[in-house]
């Protein structure tokens, strides 16, 4: 059926005038993909099978013409047809004027039928003597000839737009949108062409389907020998002669960041077709562009009660993205405040503390969370084995101390933090649901919170208020960092390349002094040792320490910002931008370094000897002290991994197991001076390894790990000295004890 000249557009624009813009397009397409189009008529595996239409070579192009590109972004699925119907003139074109040499290699069934009806109809034609006839029941459908797929490329003129700004006024119009996928159905096949032959009279007929996915198939046979002697013949569908395309529906959802606070997460139905499927998982950020159009098989109540159906996007492109630190955008001025940032001797603190400046105290917490952003470098082998380098941490403490703040605060630092809680989320929730679709009844898998956390930060509060069958779903997410399915048929794995940052309360509300660490934390072994840290955060009562945090809390009330610290905190924005940053860089760890760490960690698991379960020394500590070591590496922006961190992330792992220790053990250790502390320290290492001098430069490195400070160890040295305890060389390099 031929277009008239001019036709009614939406928004009410009677101007267009479709014979003028196709022959444009003609010339656009003649003088821009010749190439391209010589690849379709030779069906080229690997560029026939897609006509890409960039919009901005076309807006270049039609520079006379400065509203053509336009008007083919608000009436994008009818300049889809204009270009279909121009390229298949095109390529009869060529065909007839200098056919491809090998064409008759790479024929297909359609060109078999094809070939098989010109001749039966040309024999009926001579047996009735009616050519007029014959060239009527010639007549193809120009989809079921079409080997290949026309997809428009959005102009740099239509923006991203948040998939909540997508309007009705949008309908019909080429948007351009970003989101993660939550869902994705099996690929299957989906009608284009539906082809059907007479069992009385042998006429062929043809239902041009479109991308309905549901349609009334034709019954009665309208052929010129059945209605002429009034015959109604039954039609029977013939598959090999129907043309089908391959289909997927995704699920789109908007991101965390575009969601206003308090609001429910919009999501939208994406239609891919062809070469577009098979390309998304769930947990995947995409930038997609398509067609926003109205669904067709949509509920009658909706329309009949005025309200808006339901809608759906025809994909033309899907752009996957790696990393979403990759969507930050540094600027000059941002590279320059990075750079000022990195240069300041004390930028590792300053970045700590700048993470919730409201929340008073927690330092090494907030360190550890800094690092937990950075995350150490993940590694691939050569026979497939990954080794993670997201780093996990879990806040164990009483009501109270800030765990579900520090929580949220994190989940909207990071560009793809998710934050739910352990007694609200199931099983399938944190991991990956098979669900039925109510339209077609075909299963589809949609991922759940770690699935969509994904290079990003997950955030479980109430970890411990989580049923044991749904805790045991994470047991493979935190080590291996993927989601293993096998339900309803269905058989993958999914990624979920995500820390995991947890908080918990003890197993009766508040820690029982009385009781040890593990009968306070009713949490599995083999959950805990996944975690690359575990803080224990007490609320002590303490007279200074109370005070302080009493003034700090009042003054966040009274002014609604944190009072005047020592330092002046980060804005938000720069340290994502400085975590991006940092993120980029795959540190190495130096040989004298790996001997170093190897020393250490065999000596702290010669040390283990008065602790719990919970807080040995195994071969994953090893890895945590490793990704500590590169993460540390990274925010100074350096290639190597230095001493300097090996000893911080030591100092980070003692610290956390400190704090988990049992009170009685905490209460012996804290009863002794720090003076009698570090000597007890050098003493036990010198009886350990059996010898009377100890290098300077280790001792140094064993308390300052520990936790204690270089004048303290001076001080130590100096009266253990002065009663002829032990002696230090003039050199100053070597301890030796008398």
């Amino acid at each position: 059926m031929t277009e008239p000249p001019t036709e009614r557009r939406r928004g009410g624009d009677y101007g267009t005038n479709y014979a003028e813009d196709k022959v444009a397009c003609h010339d656009f397409l003649e003088a821009t993909y010749a190439s391209r189009l010589d690849a379709i008529l030779e069906r080229d595996e690997e560029e026939g099978k897609v006509l890409p239409i960039d919009l901005d070579k076309l807006s270049d192009f039609s520079k006379s013409d400065a509203s053509l590109v336009p008007r083919i972004v608000k009436n994008a699925r009818r300049y889809v047809q204009l270009f279909e119907e121009v390229a298949d003139d095109i390529l009869k074109e060529t065909m007839k004027s200098r056919p491809p040499a090998n064409f008759s290699r790479k024929r297909d069934v359609l060109d078999v039928l094809q070939e098989q009806r010109q001749n039966q109809v040309e024999e009926a034609a001579r047996a009735d003597d009616d050519p007029q006839t014959a060239d009527q029941e010639l007549a193809f459908p120009a989809a079921l000839m079409r080997r290949y797929e026309v997809r428009l490329k959005a102009p740099s003129t239509v923006l991203v737009a948040p998939l909540r700004e997508i309007r009705a006024a949008d309908i019909g119009s080429l948007v351009v949108t970003k989101g993660i996928i939550t869902r994705t159905s099996e690929v299957k096949p989906l009608v284009e062409v539906a082809t059907y032959t007479c069992d009385c009279c042998g006429f062929e007929i043809y239902q041009e389907v479109g991308f309905k996915k549901q349609f009334l198939p034709l019954q009665n046979c309208p052929g010129p020998q059945c209605q002429k002697n009034k015959i109604a013949g039954r039609l029977f569908l013939q598959t090999r002669g129907s043309k089908f395309v391959k289909y997927q529906e995704l699920r789109l959802q908007e991101l965390p960041d575009q969601v206003p606070i308090g609001h429910i997460p919009r999501s939208i139905t994406v239609q891919c077709r062809g070469e577009l499927t098979r390309g998304c998982a769930p947990g995947d950020m995409v930038t997609l562009s398509g067609i926003f159009l109205p669904c067709r098989y949509s509920g009658f109540r909706a329309l009949r009660a005025g309200l808006i159906a339901d809608t759906y996007i025809e994909a033309m492109d899907v752009v996957k993205h790696k990393l979403s630190y990759d969507e930050l955008e540094l600027d000059d001025e941002m590279n320059s405040r990075i750079d000022e940032v990195a240069e300041e001797p004390d930028a590792y603190s300053r970045l700590a503390r700048s993470i919730a400046p409201e929340i008073f105290g927690h330092e090494d917490v907030k360190k550890a969370l800094l690092l937990q952003l950075v995350c150490g470098v993940s590694r691939a082998l050569p026979d497939g084995m990954k080794i993670r380098g997201d780093i996990n941490i879990c806040l164990m403490g009483d009501p109270g101390v800030a765990k579900s703040q520090l929580l949220k605060y994190i989940s909207t630092l990071a560009p793809r933090g998710v934050y739910t809680t352990g007694k609200g989320s199931s099983g399938v929730g944190l991991t990956a649901a098979v669900v039925r679709d109510p339209v077609t009844g075909e299963t589809s898998l949609e991922g759940g919170a770690l699935v969509l956390a994904d290079c990003g930060i997950c955030c479980i509060d109430e970890f411990d208020k989580m049923d044991d069958f749904d805790r045991v779903a994470i047991h493979e997410v935190m080590e291996q960092q993927t989601v293993s399915i096998a339900k309803a048929g269905i058989t993958t794995t999914l990624n979920a390349r995500c820390a995991v940052l947890a908080a918990a309360n003890p197993l009766f509300g508040r820690y029982n002094r009385s009781r040890s660490m593990g009968e306070n934390i009713n949490l599995p072994n083999s959950l805990l040792s996944r975690f690359d840290l575990l803080f224990l955060l007490l609320d002590k009562a303490n007279l200074e320490g109370d005070a302080a945090l009493a003034r700090h809390v009042t003054y966040v009330h009274r002014y609604l910002k944190n009072p005047e610290l020592e330092f002046t905190p980060l804005d938000i924005t720069l340290i994502k931008n400085y975590v991006a940053q940092a993120r980029l860089l795959e540190p190495y760890v130096p040989e004298e370094i790996s001997g170093y760490i190897v020393e250490s960690y065999v000596q702290l698991r010669m040390e283990q000897n008065d602790v719990s379960d919970q807080t040995n020394m195994t071969a994953r500590q090893l890895l945590s002290i490793l990704r500590l070591t590169q993460a540390l590496a990274r925010l100074r922006f350096s290639e190597f991994v230095s001493k300097e961190d090996v000893d911080e992330a030591l100092r980070l792992t003692h610290m956390s197991k400190a704090s988990l220790m049992d009170d009685d053990y905490q209460a012996a250790r804290d009863r002794l001076d720090p003076t009698s502390r570090i000597y007890s320290i050098i003493r036990d290492y010198a009886d350990l390894h059996q010898v009377t001098c100890i290098d300077y430069q280790r001792a140094e490195n064993m308390v300052l790990r520990r936790g204690f400070q270089k004048e303290q160890l001076e001080r130590t040295l100096e009266e253990y000295s002065a009663l002829n305890v032990l002696q230090l060389d003039a050199a100053r390099t070597r301890i030796s004890f008398c």
